[in-house]
């Protein structure tokens, strides 16, 4: 497939091919890594960040780290929250910001997708998971049939860039985490993805590694929550990318009804 455009359900096909054949590297053989953010980046068309309605909110999810943020001070709208978070100044963070990165997608979602921060290009446009890593996660969710377009939403544990790309500090999770359960209850979507240790142990409540906490089925406030590696950490262990593949069936079996 080397030198033609790339269709994510080409990639799709490949991979199920493979995973029932009992292959174990998923690397999106036959592909560059060029021409899989390409196909990536086409999926990212005709997205509109923030453009629905807000929907009715839930009550809030017990037993979450920081459960002993006051959920009751912030707005219960989806616009009110996310003005109320683009003019945050909770933590060091919002000195050395460009834009606060609030969320993306489709607000009636069945699948809420939380990373860990934002990068540098995120800061740059407001809009999380819009590099690389972005672009690469874009097309892994197409592969199961899920997009930010209609079934997805997508945002971070942290609003704001930590300086360097470094790794949040606690005392910045503990004050954006109301933000994101805040969001979750807007949402209310049928399943939790976690992307990455820092997503995975703040909304699984649990310190463990995230090796040990991949493979099975967790909750958030009754959510079904799957956890897995961050897509950034793909493109760095193309190794991995079974295991993502893995997770992802997991995830698509809770949202099929399995």
């Amino acid at each position: 497939m080397s030198g033609s455009s790339v269709d994510p359900r080409d990639v799709a096909r490949l991979l199920r091919q493979r995973g029932e054949m009992g292959g174990r590297e998923l690397f999106l053989e036959g592909f560059t890594r060029a021409e899989a953010l390409a196909s990536a980046a086409r999926s990212k068309e005709g997205r509109h960040a923030d453009a629905r309605p807000p929907v009715s909110v839930r009550s809030a999810p017990a037993g979450t780290v920081g459960g002993s943020a006051d959920l009751s001070v912030l707005p219960s709208s989806y616009e009110e929250l996310r003005r109320a978070a683009l003019s945050c100044t909770r933590c060091r963070l919002a000195s050395g910001r460009k834009h606060v990165v609030f969320g993306d997608g489709a607000l009636d979602a069945r699948l809420v997708v939380v990373g860990e921060a934002p990068g540098a290009n995120e800061d740059a446009t407001g809009v999380p998971f819009v590099g690389a890593a972005g672009q690469f996660l874009d097309l892994l969710l197409a592969t199961v049939g899920l997009s930010r377009r209609d079934s997805v939403y997508i945002c971070n544990v942290l609003k704001c860039r930590p300086p360097g790309n470094r790794n949040p500090l606690p005392d910045e999770i503990e004050a954006c985490l109301p933000y994101l359960e805040r969001q979750l209850e807007i949402v209310a979507p049928k399943a939790l993805l976690a992307l990455g240790s820092f997503a995975a142990q703040a909304l699984a409540g649990s310190t463990r590694p995230i090796g040990r906490l991949r493979g099975e089925v967790h909750s958030y406030g009754g959510i079904p929550l799957v956890v897995t590696y961050h897509p950034a950490a793909l493109l760095r262990n193309p190794g991995w990318t079974r295991a993502f593949w893995d997770d992802l069936q997991l995830l698509r079996a809770i949202m099929d009804g399995a």
